[in-house]
């Protein structure tokens, strides 16, 4: 469940080749504030299968900033609606320390037992955010071995991101489970 256009295109564009079809549900749950990510996505992996009544999967994307003990965490969204991207990187270069981990926890739900599958990359945090700032922060993570920013890769980012880790994942229980490519 999303309406992220941007992040429904991504699982699109990794999840499609590999036999999973993607009907994306626009439906706005009330998330669990908390720094707990995997609480967090089982709270909204519920919500939803309480709401849609079939198999389904949710997913929660954030960072881990090295500067401030791992958070923001399960609260990267609301500290990127307050900050947004010129903000963001002038705290994060406040800090003195530029590392941070982006992750992706992704709750599926069977419609019997509740899986997660976990994703992350190591990066940085540049001094000027870089390409389009559409897609939340995209425009001020630099994945470790790059020189640009995920929004500069466009889908390049698709081989190398912390969600396509996670979806690979679960594509293999997928797979393992149902017999899928």
């Amino acid at each position: 469940m999303s309406g992220n256009k941007h992040k429904i295109a991504e699982v699109q564009r990794i999840l499609t080749p590999v036999g999973v079809d993607i009907v994306p549900v626009s439906r706005k749950i009330e998330e669990l504030q908390t720094q707990d990510v995997h609480a967090l996505v089982r709270d909204k992996l519920i919500k939803a299968f309480q709401e849609i009544g079939r198999p389904l999967f949710v997913e929660h994307t954030g960072l881990y900033l090295g500067g401030l003990n791992e958070l923001p965490a399960g609260l990267t969204q609301i500290f990127w609606d307050r900050l947004e991207a010129n903000r963001f990187v002038d705290l994060v270069a406040g800090l003195g320390d530029d590392k941070v981990t982006a992750k992706t926890v992704l709750g599926y739900c069977d419609g019997r037992e509740m899986h997660l599958f976990e994703g992350a990359i190591e990066g940085t945090v540049p001094r000027v955010p870089a390409g389009p700032e559409d897609f939340q922060w995209d425009c001020v993570f630099i994945p470790n071995g790059s020189t640009k920013t995920f929004a500069e890769m466009g889908t390049d980012k698709d081989d190398i991101s912390m969600r396509r880790k996670a979806l690979d994942k679960f594509a293999a229980h997928l797979t393992a489970t149902k017999g899928l490519k």
